[in-house]
């Protein structure tokens, strides 16, 4: 099983979704699902993507179960904003219960408001870092998550990622409340993501296996999780971006996204996802193609920084391990972990961070952000500011 004891754990913890369904076809269930946690006769906010037509025959499943579904669509990555006007159209038509359908992007905003409707005031009132940070006093909504990307893990987390535009910064509303009731995860609402969302997402559910596996709060709960997330990942999402209906390859891959978000929920992340949030907020660019392009750069400093600074720590093993697990290779090293992300970053066309408007000028403020950033709390080691902006200058 690999080196289980590397971390000394002294107390740890395990929250995910209250159910999770998993299975081709999985989505048929919905109907029943919402029956049983808001009656035969609900009504459910239905979020989705842009394209709601896409999901209009769930949603006359749903009618035709006897429960009213109010549409609300998401067009790209949820603001505050939006957070407040889905909480108003869901008091306005006085629903029951959230139903998201679509990327990480409508999981997110469909969480974000089924908190929000139950509890008064402003989003910023909730949020980390940038709002006031107060905990949630009432029991959000009742939340179903079915994701039709293999990527964010959100339908088993409890947080929220919401961006401010005038701050340029994406935070996260969080709470374990806010963990979904249901995960409904059907592998084949995945089957029509194209390739470069494929590439993106299915790289940012492999990092959110393997910063839960080095970070600082790992634990025996969540390292089985990471270990066959990474294993999963690392075997399916080239044959997921080469063709898109391979069922196997995306089961494997729907599996990494689950086991990923099982995982940063009760582990952490770390500065791959530190810089994520910063650089999503100031520039219009995917959150997974962001991570994969730093993936290896991270590693890299990481692991020359514990080497340099705190050659004992446990995380230097654990490196070594998910080497030898998303290489396949018993004799893999640390070294081979990050050519194979250089090499799949370039096979599956990830672009440089300047592709989206990121220039050097940029690079001093995005590092100051991501230091503060509630991800890089998880980090193996605590990098330099120095080496936090020789990452973004390489990724540029």
């Amino acid at each position: 099983m690999g080196d289980e004891r590397v971390h000394e754990v002294v107390m740890f913890e395990l929250a995910t979704a209250g159910r999770i369904v998993f299975g081709d076809g999985a989505i048929a269930k919905l109907p029943s699902i919402v029956s049983s946690l808001a009656g035969g006769e609900a009504r459910c906010l239905f979020v989705t993507g842009a394209r709601v037509e896409r999901f209009a025959h769930v949603r006359q499943a749903l009618e035709g179960a006897g429960i009213a579904a109010v549409p609300f669509a998401v067009s790209g990555e949820p603001t505050t904003e939006l957070a407040r006007e889905g909480t108003a159209l869901a008091r306005r038509e006085r629903c029951s219960i959230v139903v998201a359908i679509g990327g990480g992007s409508v999981l997110d905003a469909g969480k974000a408001i089924a908190a929000l409707v139950t509890n008064e005031g402003d989003p910023l009132d909730y949020l980390e870092v940038i709002g006031r940070g107060l905990p949630l006093t009432r029991a959000p909504l009742p939340f179903v998550a079915a994701p039709t990307t293999a990527g964010t893990g959100s339908e088993v987390t409890k947080n929220a990622v919401l961006a401010d535009p005038t701050q340029r910064v994406k935070v996260s509303l969080r709470s374990d409340a806010m963990l979904p009731r249901v995960a409904l995860v059907d592998p084949e609402l995945t089957w029509s993501v194209p390739p470069a969302v494929t590439a993106s997402t299915g790289l940012d559910a492999i990092t959110q296996c393997l910063e839960p596996f080095v970070s600082s709060m790992a634990s025996p709960l969540t390292d089985p999780f990471c270990r066959e997330g990474m294993r999963l990942g690392a075997g399916a999402l080239r044959r997921a971006y080469a063709k898109g209906d391979d069922r196997e390859a995306r089961r494997d891959m729907a599996l990494c996204s689950v086991f990923g978000g099982i995982a940063l929920a009760n582990a952490k992340l770390g500065a791959v996802h530190g810089f994520a949030a910063p650089i999503g907020g100031s520039f219009e660019s995917p959150h997974g193609a962001v991570c994969a392009r730093l993936l290896p750069l991270v590693i890299e400093t990481n692991v020359a920084a514990l080497r340099a600074r705190a050659p004992e720590s446990p995380s230097l093993a654990r490196y070594e391990e998910a080497a030898r697990i998303v290489c396949g290779r018993a004799d893999a090293k640390i070294e081979d972990l990050i050519a194979w992300g250089h090499d799949i970053a370039r096979d599956l066309a990830i672009p440089a961070l300047s592709t989206y408007g990121m220039r050097a000028s940029d690079v001093e403020t995005i590092a100051d952000k991501a230091a503060k950033a509630s991800s890089t709390k998880g980090n193996p080691i605590v990098l330099e500011r120095a080496e936090l902006i020789a990452i973004l200058e390489r990724a540029l």
